[in-house]
């Protein structure tokens, strides 16, 4: 059984566009899966972290298949919790489907999902997450994360001193992805300038958090 995120009484599956990442502007179908192993201060899906609404992999392929959408982007909570029900879920889907798996990078997936899934959005955090007692930056999931060609490092960045920690791991500079710390349209706004200077100064892409111009911080869209 899946734990999917409650939202409204419902289990969180809904069509929408892409917000961040390579594909961003993409009509897909979001899935947020429940529970997460991190609990950062700024995170604006909170209501994740909660028990989640059960359903079978037969329901969710079902509901997931009625957008008529060949575009499934996987979130959370922290996908990568439920890793068996995951598989379950892909096996019942089309071969064609693109998928995609946003993680926070601290969970190495199983050989079947590395395999499967076309894009994985890993958003390693930083400390100013506030994981007090938690490494949230694990080098050995993030040299596997790095090792995928078709793996992309979302970080969220509050001051130009955070690019010092990111430098630190060592990741492919081209698969890097900076964003504003922002879970309101006008704090997107507001940090927006100084994440584009970091960009333009470290030779990096900007992740402009689409969701937030188009719909400020309303959830389930």
């Amino acid at each position: 059984m899946l734990s999917i995120a409650r939202l409204k009484s419902a289990p969180e599956l809904f069509y929408s566009l892409q917000g961040e990442g390579t594909r961003c502007g993409t009509p897909a179908v979001f899935l947020r899966l429940a529970g997460c192993n991190l609990k950062c201060k700024w995170c604006d899906t909170k209501h994740s972290w909660r028990n989640g609404i059960e359903c079978t992999a037969a329901e969710t392929a079902e509901k997931i298949a009625s957008y008529s959408c060949d575009s499934l982007v996987i979130t959370g909570g922290e996908p990568l919790l439920q890793q068996a029900e995951l598989e379950a879920l892909l096996r019942l889907l089309p071969a064609n489907t693109h998928i995609e798996v946003e993680t926070n990078g601290t969970i190495i997936p199983s050989p079947a999902l590395a395999q499967r899934i076309n894009q994985w959005n890993v958003s390693p955090k930083l400390h100013h997450s506030g994981n007090p007692g938690c490494d949230t930056l694990p080098a050995e999931s993030l040299r596997f994360f790095a090792g995928l060609q078709n793996a992309w490092f979302k970080f969220v960045v509050q001051q130009e001193a955070d690019w010092a920690d990111i430098a630190a791991l060592g990741l492919p500079r081209q698969r890097i992805i900076l964003m504003p710390c922002a879970t309101t349209r006008a704090e997107l706004e507001t940090a927006r300038p100084a994440v584009v200077e970091m960009c333009l100064q470290h030779g990096v892409r900007l992740g402009d958090r689409l969701h937030l111009s188009l719909w400020d911080n309303k959830k389930g869209v």
